[in-house]
């Protein structure tokens, strides 16, 4: 994909999730890793941005060592993506917002630390997958993206792909091969939080039986 696609992409995602009530002032960011041809490095969206109202033109550009290159100031979150490129080497566009449902999730009380709600549904287990609690730590603090990074590399010790985690008291950071495959991967544990939540947290989960058909039928990373 060619940088003027991706910058366009990025605000189109940020003004989907925006309006839609995913994010909402000024908190969140997406970023996308960019290939040599393209300059190399990586799109993040401007700190203290609204995703509602990004402009192609803003987006900073950070070279493949962390410098700005062009744009507007990057985001505070830049540390903890570059970790999640570094440790995933699949993900090709990370977003982070403080979607009300799980950040309230985080308030309650988690499922378990390992994963953040149980196996609701099918759709959450094909396209979400496990996801891990990160322990409160300040916005854009470097601690955090090492944290991440090991549970990454965790999951992937045990055969597992890593399509999230979930900071406490901030939000989800989701990642997946381009802009519209992570915000579906966003969409799917947002709303999966809501249901659990609007149920009272009472609903089983699904069985390893049907957790397994799954598995075999749709490759899911549970």
């Amino acid at each position: 994909m060619d940088t003027a696609f991706l910058r366009e992409e990025i605000c189109r995602v940020g003004r989907s999730l925006f309006e839609r009530g995913y994010a909402h002032s000024t908190a969140g960011n997406i970023s996308v890793r960019l290939d040599e041809p393209e300059g190399g490095g990586f799109l993040i969206t401007p700190t203290d941005a609204c995703l509602g109202f990004l402009q192609p033109q803003q987006l900073a550009w950070v070279d493949g060592s962390g410098q700005q290159r062009a744009g507007d100031r990057a985001s505070k979150s830049l540390a903890l993506h570059r970790r999640i490129y570094e440790a995933a080497p699949e993900a090709r566009c990370v977003i982070h917002t403080h979607s009300t449902h799980l950040v309230a999730l985080t308030l309650q009380g988690v499922w378990s630390p390992q994963d953040i709600l149980p196996p609701l549904t099918p759709y959450y287990v094909m396209k979400v997958g496990h996801v891990p609690l990160v322990p409160y730590h300040r916005p854009g603090d470097p601690a955090a993206g090492g944290m991440v990074a090991e549970l990454i590399a965790q999951q992937q010790g045990q055969g597992r792909t890593l399509r999230a985690v979930m900071l406490e008291r901030l939000g989800p950071n989701v990642w997946h091969d381009s802009p519209a495959a992570a915000m579906a991967v966003l969409e799917e544990l947002e709303e999966t939080a809501r249901l659990w939540l609007v149920c009272g947290r009472a609903v089983p989960p699904l069985s390893e039986e049907q957790i397994e058909e799954l598995r075999r039928h749709f490759g899911a990373p549970w």
